[in-house]
C-alpha cells in the first residue's frame, strides 16, 4: 500500500569498546523496547559491544539513557570499557560496518584501552549545609558579625542598604570558604588519582563536582580518604560519592558511522 509507513532499516547500536578476542554475550538487555541481545563483534584483540537496533536517533530520555548506562555497567563487571557516545548506530545490518570501524580506528582504541586498563571513574559531589556554613561565616568574620549586631534590632525599612551590604559580604565570604574547602579536598584526593576532571557546579552551595580516574588497586585508599574527609567536614557538607563508573569524563569516543 502506498500509505503504509516504511519501517526504519536495521543497524548496530554501539555501546563501547573492550579488549577481548573471543565471543561475548551479555544477554537481551539492548536499548529500545525489543530487548535485543547485546554481544561482541571482534577484530584482532578488541571488540565492539553492540546490539541490533533500528537506525533511529534515540531521544535522550531517562529510559534510553539508563539502558545505555546499564549495558556499560554490565560490560564493566568483566572488562575495562571505552564508552561510546549515546545513540551511535552503524548503518549496516551485519557485522561489516563495525569491523571497518574497528580496523580503521584500531590504533586509537588500542592506545585508549592501554591507558584505561585497570582504572575506573569515581564521582564526587559535595554540597554545603546552608545553616552551619552561614553560622561559621558569622562566627569567623568579625566585620560581618559586628555589622549584623548593629542592625539586628533596627527596623528593616531603615537599614535596607546596610542589609544589602551584609548580604554581599556574606556571599563573598561563602565563595571564599567554599573555594577553600574545595582546595583542601582536592589537595587531599588528587595525589591518589591518575586524572581529575572538575565539572561545573550548580548552585552556590555546591563546593565540588568532580570525577576522578582511579587505579583499581588505589580504590580502597581513595575510599578511605573520602570517608575521612566526610567524618572531618560532615557537619558542614554532604559528600555524594558515586562509583564504579565507565570513564565518561576521560574518554569521549565519537565514532563516525557515516559512509563506513
Amino acid at each position: 500500500m502506498e500509505n503504509e509507513l516504511e519501517l526504519p532499516k536495521e543497524g548496530k547500536y554501539i555501546y563501547g569498546i573492550v579488549r577481548h578476542s573471543g565471543a561475548l554475550d551479555f544477554g537481551p538487555i539492548g536499548i529500545g523496547k525489543r530487548a535485543d541481545m547485546v554481544y561482541g563483534i571482534n577484530y584482532r584483540d578488541i571488540s565492539a559491544v553492540v546490539s541490533n537496533s533500528p537506525i533511529i536517533q534515540y531521544e535522550a530520555r531517562r529510559v534510553n539513557m539508563t539502558t545505555h548506562e546499564k549495558v556499560l555497567e554490565e560490560i564493566m563487571k568483566e572488562f575495562t570499557v571505552l564508552p561510546v557516545r549515546f545513540s551511535t548506530i552503524s548503518e549496516h545490518d551485519d557485522d561489516s560496518g563495525i569491523l571497518r570501524i574497528l580496523e580503521k580506528d584500531y590504533a586509537k582504541f588500542d592506545d585508549l584501552l592501554t591507558k584505561m586498563d585497570g582504572k575506573k571513574e569515581l564521582g564526587l559531589k559535595i554540597l554545603a549545609h546552608e545553616a552551619p556554613i552561614y553560622e561559621s561565616i558569622i562566627e569567623r568574620y568579625d566585620e560581618i558579625r559586628s555589622l549584623r549586631a548593629k542592625l539586628i534590632n533596627l527596623p528593616a525599612d531603615k537599614t535596607h542598604y546596610q542589609r544589602m551590604k551584609i548580604g554581599e559580604m556574606v556571599a563573598e565570604a561563602l565563595k571564599k570558604e567554599t573555594d577553600n574547602y574545595k582546595n583542601i579536598i582536592l589537595d587531599t584526593l588528587n595525589p591518589l588519582a591518575d586524572d581529575v576532571k572538575i565539572n561545573d557546579n550548580y548552585g552556590e552551595m555546591m563546593i565540588l563536582n568532580a570525577a576522578f580516574l582511579i587505579k583499581n588497586i588505589t580504590e580502597p585508599e581513595f575510599d578511605k580518604t573520602v570517608n575521612n574527609l566526610d567524618e572531618k567536614y560532615g557537619s558542614y557538607m554532604t559528600f555524594k560519592y558515586v562509583g564504579t563508573l565507565p570513564p565518561y569524563n576521560f574518554v569521549n569516543l565519537v565514532i563516525n558511522t557515516k559512509g563506513i
